[in-house]
C-alpha cells in the first residue's frame, strides 16, 4: 500500500463512519477500486477505533455527564442524576444486543457477503429506508427522559442489522431512533453515543485478527497515516452531519445511497478482487 492509498482510506473511513451511508460498504469499494484484499476485520476495525476516539473527543462533554450521572445515582441516589443514570442503562442494553447478535451473526455475515450485489442491495435499502423516515413518518418529540428500556431494546435491534455489509451502523441507529419517536437532536446523540461501547467492543473482538503479516502488507508508516486521517476526518465528519441535520433533509443521503449503489452493482467487476 502506498501512502496516497493509506490516506484515501483514512479519508474515506472518516468522512463515512457517521454519515447514514455505510463506512464499511465505502471501505469495501475502494479495496475494490485499488485492487486490495484484507481478510477479516483487523483494517476495518483498526480504522473504526480512530473514528470512535473522534466520536469520544467531540462528545467528551457528554460522556462525562452521562458517566457521573450514571455512578452518581447509583451510589448516591440524586433525584437530578436519574435521567442520566437511565440514559447510560439505555446505551448498555443496546450495546449488549447489538454485541450478542454480533457475535451470533458474524460468521455468516463475514467476507462472502461482501460482493459489489450485496453492498448494491444495502444501499438502495438505507436510502429506501432515510426516505420513508424523512417523507412518510413525523419526528417525534421525545428525549432522553421519556425513554423507556424498550426503546433501547428496538434501537439495539435496528443497530444489529449493520452487520449486514452496506448497512450504515449511524444510520440503522438514527433511522429507528426516529421511528420510535425520539426527537432528531436526541436521535443523534443517542446514535453517536452508541457508537463508542460497539466500536470499542468490536476493536476488543478483533484484535486477533491483527497479525505480523497485516502489519507487513499495509505498512506500519501507512497504519500510522491512515489513523491520523481518519480521526480527523471523522471529526470533521461528526460537525459537518450535525450542522447538516438542523439545516437540511435525509433525502439527499437517500440519493447519494442510490447512486453509489448503481455505480457499485453496473461498474464493479466483483470477478476482480478475490477474497473481498
Amino acid at each position: 500500500m502506498s501512502l496516497i492509498e493509506a490516506i484515501i482510506f483514512g479519508i474515506v473511513q472518516g468522512i463515512t463512519e457517521f454519515l447514514p451511508i455505510s463506512s464499511t460498504a465505502h471501505i469495501v469499494i475502494t479495496q475494490m477500486i485499488f485492487g486490495y484484499s484484507f481478510p477479516g476485520l483487523a483494517f476495518e476495525i483498526y480504522l473504526h477505533l480512530a473514528s470512535v476516539l473522534a466520536v469520544i473527543f467531540y462528545f467528551r462533554k457528554d460522556v462525562i455527564e452521562v458517566t457521573a450521572g450514571f455512578l452518581n445515582y447509583i451510589m448516591k441516589r440524586r433525584a437530578e442524576d436519574k435521567t442520566m443514570f437511565w440514559f447510560g442503562v439505555y446505551i448498555l442494553v443496546a450495546t449488549v444486543i447489538t454485541g450478542g447478535l454480533g457475535v451470533l451473526l458474524s460468521d455468516f455475515f463475514g467476507d462472502g457477503m461482501k460482493t459489489p450485489a450485496i453492498i448494491a442491495l444495502a444501499l438502495t435499502l438505507t436510502g429506501f429506508a432515510l426516505i420513508f423516515i424523512e417523507r412518510f413518518h413525523r419526528y417525534g418529540a421525545r428525549k432522553e427522559k421519556d425513554m423507556t428500556v424498550k426503546d433501547s431494546v428496538i434501537v439495539g435491534l435496528g443497530q444489529t442489522l449493520a452487520v449486514f455489509p452496506g448497512i450504515s451502523r449511524s444510520g440503522a441507529t438514527l433511522v429507528t431512533g426516529l421511528l420510535i419517536g425520539l426527537d432528531r437532536d436526541t436521535a443523534v446523540r443517542y446514535s453517536f453515543l452508541l457508537a463508542i461501547p460497539i466500536i470499542l467492543g468490536s476493536t476488543v473482538l478483533g484484535v486477533r485478527d491483527i497479525s505480523a503479516d497485516m502489519i507487513s502488507y499495509i505498512g506500519g508508516l501507512n497504519l500510522v497515516v491512515s489513523f491520523a486521517v481518519t480521526f480527523i476526518f471523522s471529526l470533521l465528519g461528526i460537525i459537518w452531519l450535525i450542522d447538516f441535520l438542523k439545516k437540511s433533509k435525509l433525502i439527499y443521503f437517500a440519493i447519494y445511497c442510490f447512486v453509489v449503489a448503481a455505480l457499485v452493482f453496473f461498474l464493479i467487476d466483483p470477478n476482480t478482487v478475490m477474497d473481498v
